[in-house]
């Protein structure tokens, strides 16, 4: 911890693998009480913070302990994302975040800290966003909010909206000093990983250059939906777990304690549902060492939504901020270096789906890029030919 950074106590609902709390733990902070009701997250939360106190309903929980500094929420996003139900923040599960505003209705913490897919500035124009910003007003929380790409710490593109409230002191002192340019790389085949999803391939392809697009959640029955690596050698592979887990800035098989209550594939929705831990560290500093905020970056003011990617609420209006999603730039190897496992390659069917796709779509794909796929596709052919060969007939 940095001379004269403060620690937080910090209270984590709907904790998840504990990213919020691993993350604050790098920066001095100590969780007091968590809380989670998904049985493989449980296995995992008991494992990792085996001295933390952990209640399975947070509608079941009375009250906050009386010490709380920080209570972090990564609600549910079920119902808010675009992969998702899209239901709003009226939803069976993102309505969950009204637990927030009960316990801090019963005791006003010094800081809460949200997070959630970014989809929530858009969806319903708004609604679920304008819900969680009118619940903090009303309970006389000054907050800001602001997108962050974990692609500012870690070779994974994944936008998330994070939204820290004080009643103390001024979030926008913590959330939106920092900000720098990214150096984004250019495709390039030959020297470069790229990642995508082979579950697409008409409406998007979500192509990342050096990097993975965003990991998700899966299936609520544990099928994992991976993305895919197009290597540097032509070799379309789908990540090991223990790197997907790396790639949200976990120690490989932090999930595994999950695999003796439940089947392993639901290792991906946890990994997938996680908040990426570097950001948690990020934000964990900011909140032991604030840095300020230069008023220079307020735009205009805002009655309501739409709103943009960034903004902040001072206790009497609400203004729009000029900041982008990368507060910092952080080396890393390319992804192919970074990956310590080899993955599994993408199969026959996978790759032969995804080409018939694009084939039907309008999109426009990278130079080379289906060409190496087609050639990926002959190789993983030849291969499950040669292994039906060798399979002795019973």
């Amino acid at each position: 911890m940095e001379a004269g950074a403060r620690s937080l106590k910090v209270v984590g609902l709907f904790a998840g693998i504990g990213g919020f709390e691993l993350g604050f733990a790098s920066a001095g902070h100590r969780t007091i009480l968590l809380s989670e009701n998904w049985a493989p997250a449980i296995a995992v939360l008991r494992e990792r913070f085996a001295d933390v106190p952990l209640h399975e309903d947070v509608r079941d929980l009375d009250d906050l302990p009386a010490d709380t500094d920080v209570l972090c929420a990564g609600f549910p996003c079920q119902d808010l994302s675009q992969a998702g139900r899209t239901a709003g923040i009226s939803g069976t599960r993102s309505s969950l975040v009204d637990e927030v505003f009960r316990l801090l209705g019963r005791r006003r913490v010094p800081w809460v800290l949200l997070e959630n897919v970014s989809f929530m500035l858009q969806l319903g124009r708004g609604r679920a966003m304008s819900h969680v910003l009118e619940r903090l007003e009303e309970l006389g929380y000054r907050w800001a909010y602001r997108v962050v790409n974990s692609l500012a710490f870690l070779p994974q593109r994944r936008e998330r909206v994070f939204i820290l409230a004080s009643n103390e002191e001024d979030p926008a002192s913590v959330l939106l000093g920092d900000d720098v340019r990214p150096r984004m790389p250019g495709t390039d085949l030959d020297r470069r990983a790229h990642g995508f999803y082979w579950t697409e391939g008409i409406r998007g392809l979500g192509w990342a250059v050096d990097a993975v697009p965003t990991l998700k959640n899966g299936s609520t029955i544990g099928i994992p939906s991976p993305p895919a690596i197009l290597l540097p050698d032509g070799r379309i592979v789908k990540p090991d777990i223990r790197d997907a887990e790396r790639l949200q800035g976990f120690h490989e098989n932090w999930t595994l304690p999950a695999a003796a209550v439940s089947r392993a594939s639901l290792r991906w929705s946890l990994v997938g549902n996680a908040v990426t831990v570097p950001v948690a560290a990020w934000l964990g500093r900011r909140l032991a060492c604030p840095t300020g905020y230069d008023r220079a970056k307020d735009r205009l003011s805002l009655p309501g939504p739409p709103w943009p990617p960034a903004a902040r609420f001072d206790g009497k209006k609400r203004i729009e901020v000029a900041v982008g999603a990368f507060p910092v730039w952080r080396g890393r190897p390319p992804l192919h270096e970074f990956l310590r496992y080899p993955g599994v390659p993408l199969s026959r069917r996978a790759t032969a789906g995804f080409l018939s796709r694009t084939a039907r779509s309008s999109l426009r794909f990278p130079p080379g890029f289906l060409e190496r796929v087609r050639a990926h596709l002959e190789r993983v052919s030849d291969g499950e030919s040669v292994g039906r060969e060798l399979v002795p007939a019973k």
